[in-house]
Order: C-alpha cells, then structure tokens, then sequence
C-alpha cells in the first residue's frame, strides 16, 4: 500500500475538526500547559515557508505536553489591524475589513494546510469589535488610574480626588509628568477643567505634549520601529520630528517591576539584557544649573554627581523647550537651522549615530560647585526623554562629550590622578580623584573631593548636593512613555469624547465603541486624522448612543476622538482574551484565570524585544494591579526562533542575447547574472520550458548547458518576491505533503538559529516518511505489523530513540530529532522489524513532528481514538545497556587493533585476553610487557 500523503492529510484534517479533536476546556483534574505564537498578521501575500517555522516548534511542543497528559492551550488569531491594509484602502478605495478578512481566509487555509494543533474555537481578531471591547476597556481603567509609587501599584484617581481636596497633594508619592505642589484650598477653588488638567499629570492613560515621528504622507504617527533611515518603512515617505498632544501611557511609571521581573522568568539572557538597557535604569542626581545674566534655572540628571569639577560645557537637547529660552538673537538662525536637521532624525538613529553635530545657544551656564560659567551647546546626542534633556558634559571621562569637545575645541579637564586624555576619554570607574576643586582655582564652595577614590567621592557628592538644595539625589529610567495615539483610521476607537477641550469616557456599558464608516481613508484637507470624515461621530451622553455630528451642541451631545489606538494596543493582552474568548461579562472570568494563569511557552521573534515584550508586561502588570490577571508576568518561557532566509537561484544571460548559459560555463561568456523564480528550480538544475513560461522576455530563451542541464547559481539572501527567492508552503505541501514540510523546517537547523532554505535536502526527509511507511506496508500491499515480542537489538533501537527525542524536545533540538528517527527507521529496516509493541511507540514519538502519517498509522494498529491522547513512553535504561564492549587495543599508546569483550568483562581476563591474541605478538616482539593499563569501556594500552 502506497504511501498517498495527500489522501491522508486532507482525510485527518478533515477528521480533527469533525471530532474537535484540538479543542479544549479547563479541567481540573489536569495539569494545564499554555502554548502561544506570537499575533501574526495577516498580510495581502499570505505565508511562505519562513513563516511557519515558530509555529511548527511551538505546535511540536505543544502535542509532545499532550501525550505526557497535559491539559494544553494552543489557540490562534490574528492582530488584524495593520497600516498595509489601510494604504491598500487608501489605493483602491477598498473598506480595510474587507481586504483584511481576505486575508485571514488564505492564512487559515494554509495554516490548516500543515496541520497545527490550534484551538479554532478561540480564534480572535483585533479588529473584532467583541474583541476591542476590551481593549477600550483596559484603556478606560488606565485612564481611572494612577501609579502610586509608595504600594507600587495602580489604585483608582478617586482616590487622589479626595486626597486633593483634603489635603492638597502635599506628601504624594505619585508617577506624574511634572512636579507641581497645591493645596487643598487651591484644588477645591479650580473649576471642573482646571481639576481634570491637573488629573491628567497622574492618570496612566494620559494626554501629553510629546515628540513624535511625524510623516506627513502617511498622515500619522509612527513608531521609532516603523522608521529607517529617516524615512517611513511602509512607502520610503519622510520622517520629521514633532510635537504633538497625543494620548500616552505612564509605562514608566513600572519601569521598577518590568526589571525586578526579568529575574522570575525563563527568558534568554541576551533578550533580557536588551530590556534591562532598554528600560536603562541609574542612579544618581539631579542638580540645579542657573543661567548667566538670567533668572533661568534648569536641572540636569547626573549619575556622577562626583565629575562637577569636570563640567566644561552644557549640551541640551533640541526638543528642549529651555533651547528658545537660552539662544540668544545673534545665534538664533543658526539654531534654527541646526533645528531644522535634525528633525529629520528619530531617536533610535540619534542613538546609533557616534558623527559630532551641535551649534552654540549664546548663553552660559553657572557650574554651582566652581562658579565657572561655561558654555550652553545643543546637539542631537541629547535625548530629551531622558534625564531633563539636558546634560552637563565631562569630556575628560565620556567618550560623547570627549568627541564633541575635542570638534568645537572645547575645554577637557580630566578629574583622576595619572589619567591619559590626550587621546580619548578616561573610564573613571577606578582612581583618586584631583582637579576637584583645581589647585589653582579659588574655592566656590565648601567641598574637596581631591584624594578620595572614586566610590567614596560619588556617595560624599550625593549627600552634599542634597544637604546644600542644590538638587536631589534620584533613580532615572531611559524608558519613556508609550506614545498610544495614531491619525490612522483601521484602528480600535478611542471610547472618549471631548467637553470643554477635556477628555471624557463614555460609559463602561456602552462598549465597544464601534469604528464609524467613513468616505475617505486620507486625512481630512483640514489635517484632521480620517475619522474627521465620519459624519456620525459624536457622543450624546443622555441617550448613551453615537449620534450624527450635526446635534453636536456641547451641552449633552459631545464630539468623540479622532485618533486611534496604535498597533500594539490589541497585541497587549490578547493571551489572556484566548482563555475565555467569548466571556461578554469580562476580559478573562476570575475561575479560567486563576486555571490557565499565564503563557507557559510563548514562541516569537528577538526583534519584538523592546516593543511588543514590554507592552504587554506593562499591561498584564496594570490588570494584575486591578487583579485581572492572576500572574505578574504573561510569558513565563520565551523561545526565540530564528528566520529563514531565501535561498536565491540565478541564470546567466550573454550579454546582447537571449541566450543563458549554465553556471560552470559562464566565465567563457561576459554575462549578467539575473534572479529566476526558485519555484522553477529544482536542486539548482533549471525547468527549461517552465522558464520560457515564466516571462513573455524569455519566451525565446535558447540555453547553453552542461550535461544536458541548466545549472542555476545561488546564494543566500533575505526571502522576498523582487528576489523570486519566496517559497510558498502550499507548493512544498502539494508535492511532498505537510509532515514532510514540519519535518523538515525542522531538520534545517536549531530553531533560534537563522538558516537559509534549501530545497535540496526536502526528498530526504520525504524518503524517510515513505520508509516509515513501509514498516507496516510492504510493496505489494501486505500488512506487516506482528503480535510479537520484540528482540533485545528492537528494544535497544526504540528506547535509544525515546530518550533522545524526550531530552531533544525539552531542549527545542528538533533538527537532531528528525536525524535520531532516520536512524532508528534504518535500524529496525535492517533489523526487518514489523513488532507492533515497537511500531506503536515509534508513532507515539513521531506524532508531535508528523501527525497526519502517525493518526493513519496508529488507527490501522487497531486504536478508534487519537493518537493526540496516547501516552508519551517511557524509556528503560535496561534496554540501553551494552552486552558487550568494542575495545582499542594499543601499544605504547599506539592503536593496532579492536577487540569485543562482555560488558561486565573482568580486567584481568581482558588483559590475559588481549596478550593471548595472536595480533599483539606482532608488536609486543617476544617482550615482557612492563604493565598493561585497562580503561574500563574503552582502551587497552600495553607498555613494552
């Protein structure tokens, strides 16, 4: 009976869903598992074959939990809402849903197509608005919320509201925008506006004046991830920095606790190194700096307070609002054009970017340890979401301060004794401090770090600063706030509306707010984002209803929001929307919570570290601070899978002709290598007639070959269709069938590793499946499989291939998995073994890997359930034992011969063994050996 993948595959596809085989409910009595993919989304190309390589390791992880009984988690959807489908609306007019749920029928088709273990019945789609419900929902909470730094939690905004009236906000500990200080005389005298500004400088969901990536093509906002180079990654648009009142979230106000819970989860070290400087936590402090001739005082953050003495000049950056304040008129076109530059430039080139830029502000500075005043520079190295924007620079001991001193020719005065900085900066970690203050400098104030170590001068600077007013001592984070605002329209709504220029939420009963319809998908000609087109957008607060914007009269019919949410908003929570999706009561019911708890294995790309990884911390933390979430941290085990890359094929064409040449003769030729569709190649030998089928150009191709082939060149690049290098699964999936395909993705490599795609070494694995086969049926249709007890050698085969594939499978070595079962299918072929105790195991172990081929295999042994609920087997350390041992025979070191002895063979009867054989009389020349050293297991070395 042949193997026929195709009837098989399609038959037990089939069969899953019409026995709901992967659908699953808490159940007590069960440990649970919780496995999850990153959120794909669904783009207009569909899948190719790089795409289903973390699914396909997650989906083998998840069957393997299953068989040790397991009660696991596996569901699937998608982050539905995207900019590609809105550009595609904005081309063709198109509706974005309507585009997007095209879309998600191919993904599904082909994802069905391999055969994953997913949950369907828990699919969920960001753009769903019984899904964004709660998302709106969480943002509403954010919004009725402030970060209390003392219980270092989220606690309701009422309660500040009767703080404030109580007793103003004297002695609060709150995460804010900006300091400020009232009573509460003050507070219970402002108007309803006056209360909600103030509010607004607590509230975790919060509008802010911020700078943004700014297109003006594009018409929104976008992530510093969504810009290259200065332009925008979807369309090459530019990119200019601006300020803009967008709506934002206080992630830094849990920038403490996303640090603290790196050291609870089983994350790789180099990704939690990325947050750990992402979130860039230092202390140090914060230092008053007034300005010559100026009632201006500004604070800089330091975290050597102890380089004071060492301040040549200060440095702001061009955000800074201190920046208009300090340049004078005779310096002011040149900042204006410095100004201007720079806008161009996000921060993450800013950061990456080590070339010197700045321009002189005019004004000066007075360092309030020496008194000096020294000059006020603006350069884009500064970053105005860290620190106060403004720095004092050390350049004897930074390395960015040294560059740009030593380019504007600036001051360096090097702060430890015997330091070198004639050429670079000096790393002041370790030493004795001098110059602070100088010899030859009249004493400012009343402090002398000179002879201290560096240590005891950082903690006597701290102290000093803060007994003097001078400033205060403070932790600092480099994460900023979330910028939660895009002028996009295919996005979830805001649930707010506007009274007296302040945001207000519309009630928790009335959600979801449902995304309007709208005539265009472009700003408004006024720059309003494309909800300014809906006509029916605007909030009665008696009736509790969207309403057209015509009633709006600003009494109880309200304008709503304009803007959307951004991309990782739905993204943010949705592990926990899978545990209860269709609960219209809540986010996740308190019982389903407390049972699935948290992602045990979450599989996903590195390049989602320092966006999507944070967000949705941040956010599981806020709902565990409201006790939604039962667990602090949503993803307990992180694997990163790799990419794989596309392997390229190429034909060279004669120059002037239309003629190609084969690759081992195409230095005879001057010739242009050109990319070929890799669909048309097969092992790099090229199908002639599907070429000329392929372009109306090449029609008329005539070839040069080789042997009688076309041989195609290649090399390894980044899959992509203007490389022709794309391979679609469905293609892999119809000529060799989906076990082949996981199998295989598999065997290219480590799944955290990157490595190119190759068809060349698909038949193997094909090979091997068709070899499984025929275990159980022979060429002629016989049925194999025997009642039998297995053999000793059989035994030894499977149980060496359990405790490979179970250790493999713990440690995501899936490729050295697909290399152990070709061996043992080699071993129990030439052991012609058809022994069902061995055959039935062997399925088991496979299932995760191929499960369209185990299910046939595992019903014709007689079972009438799945194989998904068989139990994972056990190995037996008996079975593995060696009867008998291979030893090296050596001679002064030297190795001669082998030798078989019985495993448990005494030493003594080996070495009499040894010097009995006939072949040690050859080298031993009639000698009496000196000794005879016996390595148990392994060698046997005589001394002559």
């Amino acid at each position: 009976m042949e193997y026929n993948f195709r009837e098989i595959e399609k038959k037990w596809q089939k069969r899953w869903v019409e026995e709901k085989t992967y659908q699953v409910t808490e159940d007590d009595s069960k440990q649970k598992f919780y496995v999850l993919n990153m959120f794909p989304y669904p783009s207009g190309a569909g899948l190719h074959v790089g795409h289903p390589l973390g699914y396909i390791a997650s989906d083998i992880y998840a069957r393997y939990k299953r068989l040790q009984g397991f009660n696991v988690l596996n569901p699937m959807g998608y982050d539905a809402y995207g900019l590609p489908a809105e550009q595609y609306a904005i081309q063709t007019g198109q509706h974005p849903a309507i585009t997007t749920d095209a879309n998600i029928k191919r993904y599904k088709e082909q994802l069905d197509n391999i055969g994953f273990s997913f949950d369907w019945n828990r699919e969920i789609r960001t753009c769903d608005p019984e899904y964004y419900h709660w998302t709106q929902w969480a943002f509403q909470k954010m919004f009725n919320s402030y970060y209390c730094n003392d219980t270092q939690q989220a606690r309701p905004i009422e309660e500040l509201e009767k703080a404030f009236a109580l007793y103003g906000n004297e002695g609060l500990n709150a995460a804010c925008s900006e300091e400020i200080r009232f009573t509460a005389d003050e507070w219970n005298a402002k108007n309803e506006k006056e209360k909600q500004e103030i509010l607004m400088n607590y509230r975790i969901a919060y509008l802010g004046e911020t700078m943004v990536n700014w297109c003006a093509e594009l018409g929104t906002v976008l992530a510093n991830d969504e810009v290259v180079d200065g332009v925008s990654e979807r369309g090459g648009f530019p990119v200019v920095q601006k300020k803009m009142r967008q709506w934002c979230l206080r992630v830094s106000a849990y920038a403490q606790r996303l640090l603290d819970g790196l050291d609870t989860i089983d994350w790789t070290d180099s990704l939690k190194e990325t947050q750990k400087n992402w979130i860039g936590r230092s202390e140090g402090a914060e230092v008053q700096f007034k300005v010559k001739d100026s009632d201006i005082e500004f604070t800089i953050f330091t975290t050597r307070a102890d380089t004071m003495f060492g301040v040549t000049f200060m440095v702001l950056a061009p955000e800074s609002e201190l920046v208009a304040q300090l340049t004078t008129p005779e310096q002011k076109a040149e900042v204006n054009a410095y100004l201007d530059r720079t806008k161009k430039r996000t921060e993450r080139e800013r950061i990456a970017d080590r070339s010197v830029t700045g321009v002189f502000s005019g004004s000066y500075a007075i360092n309030p340890f020496t008194g000096e005043a020294v000059p006020v520079w603006i350069s884009d190295y500064v970053l105005a979401g860290y620190g106060t924007g403004a720095i004092m620079a050390v350049p004897a001991h930074d390395s960015r301060d040294y560059a740009f001193a030593k380019h504007f020719g600036l001051e360096i005065r090097p702060l430890v004794e015997g330091c070198d900085v004639s050429e670079e900066s000096f790393d002041a970690k370790e030493g004795i401090v001098c110059n602070s203050p100088r010899p030859d400098a009249t004493p400012y104030c009343d402090l002398s770090l000179n002879g201290l170590t560096i240590k005891e001068a950082i903690e006597t600077t701290k102290k000093y600063v803060k007994e003097h007013n001078l400033g205060r001592v403070k932790v600092n984070y480099r994460l900023r706030d979330a910028i939660f605002s895009r002028q996009r329209y295919w996005g979830e709504p805001f649930p707010v509306y506007y009274k007296d220029g302040m945001p207000y939420m519309i009630d928790e009963a009335s959600l979801p707010l449902e995304l309007p319809e709208v005539a265009k998908f472009l700003p408004t000609e006024t720059g309003e984002p494309p909800l300014g087109h809906a006509t029916r957008w605007a909030w009665d607060t008696a009736n509790k209803c969207v309403v057209e914007n015509e009633k709006i009269d600003n009494a109880t019919i309200f304008p709503l929001e304009l803007n959307t949410m951004p991309g990782f908003a739905g993204s943010s929570a949705y592990y926990l929307r899978y545990m209860d999706p269709r609960n219209h009561q809540a986010l996740v019911g308190p019982k389903t919570d407390r049972y699935w708890k948290n992602v045990d294995l979450y599989v996903g790309g590195t390049e989602h570290a320092t966006g999507h990884l944070i967000y949705s911390r941040f956010w599981n933390k806020f709902l565990h601070d409201l006790g939604v979430s039962t667990v602090e941290e949503p993803f307990q085990k992180l694997v990163n899978q790799g990419m794989i890359q596309g392997r390229s094929n190429f034909v060279y064409r004669i120059k002037d002709t239309n003629t190609f040449v084969s690759l081992n003769l195409k230095d005879q030729y001057d010739v242009t290598p050109l990319h070929v569709d890799v669909n048309i190649v097969s092992n790099d030998i090229l199908d002639l007639e599907a070429f000329k089928a392929w372009r109306p150009e090449y029609a008329t191709a005539e070839f040069i070959l080789e042997d009688g082939k076309y041989i195609c060149g290649w090399a390894v690049e980044k899959m992509s269709k203007s490389m022709f290098n794309v391979v679609n699964p469905d293609m892999i999936v119809e000529k060799y069938g989906a076990d082949t395909l996981r199998m295989y993705e598999m065997f290219l490599g480590p799944v955290e590793q990157s490595k190119p795609w190759d068809t060349n070494g698909i038949d193997g694995v094909h090979r091997f499946l068709k070899k499984f086969w025929s275990l159980f049926y022979s060429r002629t249709d016989e049925y194999l499989v025997k009642e039998e007890p297995a053999t000793k050698d059989e035994l030894k085969s499977l149980h060496k291939l359990i405790k490979k594939v179970t250790g493999d499978i713990e440690q995501f070595s899936y490729n050295t998995s697909v290399s152990a079962f070709m061996i043992c299918v080699n071993e129990l072929s030439n052991l012609k073994c058809n022994k069902k105790e061995v055959l039935e195991q062997f399925i088991i172990l496979l299932t995760p890997f191929a499960p369209h081929i185990c299910e046939e295999l595992w019903h014709t042994l007689g079972h009438d359930t799945s194989v998904c609920d068989a139990v994972w087997p056990a190995y037996n350390e008996e079975y593995l034992k060696e009867d008998t041992v291979n030893y090296t025979i050596s001679f002064n070191g030297k190795a001669r011969f082998n030798m078989e002895f019985a495993a448990d063979e005494s030493s003594e009867a080996i070495q009499a063994a040894v010097l009995a054989d006939e072949r040690s009389q050859k080298w031993i020349e009639g000698k009496t050996p000196k000794k005879i050293i016996v390595v148990p297991k392994k060698i046997v070395n005589v001394v002559v």
